[in-house]
């Protein structure tokens, strides 16, 4: 596993793994965002709103840190199969997503990331400062959580090859 971090601007975040699996493969775990609790270690629930997952579709997380909960609404934002899944969290404005290219052994390049075009919400700033432990500590969480996430994906992925 590799763990790339390309120049970040402020608080844009990026983690890249290789998984033994076709691009259609992994595309199929990353956008099945009702398993994200076993991928993700702040996912507690994911909650679809409507039909099928696509451009536009709305969905629910409930997440955690330690004792911690509470719950973000989310938006699709990005959804090019077997390429591109991105979703925009309502309360703070950023982007998550999974981009994923071919390798040339049949594998794929998957990277993680934590977008911000816009920044990130005061409110979550604040909030971040007071309940969850500051915006250092939480970004390393959040780091550690994307890697997490990708080492699990690909886990899951390899185990069906």
């Amino acid at each position: 596993m590799t763990d790339a971090h390309a120049p970040e601007r402020d608080d844009e975040l990026q983690t890249t793994i290789t998984i033994e699996a076709t691009p259609a493969q992994v595309w199929a775990l990353v956008t099945d965002v009702k398993r994200m609790n076993e991928w993700s270690p702040q996912v507690v629930k994911t909650v679809v709103l409507g039909g099928p997952l696509r451009l536009g579709t709305r969905f629910v997380n409930l997440n955690r840190q330690g004792w911690k909960r509470w719950p973000t609404t989310a938006k699709v934002v990005r959804f090019q199969p077997h390429a591109d899944f991105a979703f925009r969290v309502t309360e703070n404005g950023t982007i998550w997503s999974f981009q994923l290219g071919p390798t040339d052994d049949g594998g794929t390049l998957v990277t993680h990331r934590r977008e911000t075009p816009n920044g990130i919400s005061a409110l979550s700033r604040v909030l971040t400062k007071v309940a969850l432990g500051g915006q250092e500590p939480f970004v390393a969480e959040l780091r550690a959580g994307m890697a997490q996430t990708l080492a699990r994906v690909k886990a899951e992925a390899e185990s069906h090859q």
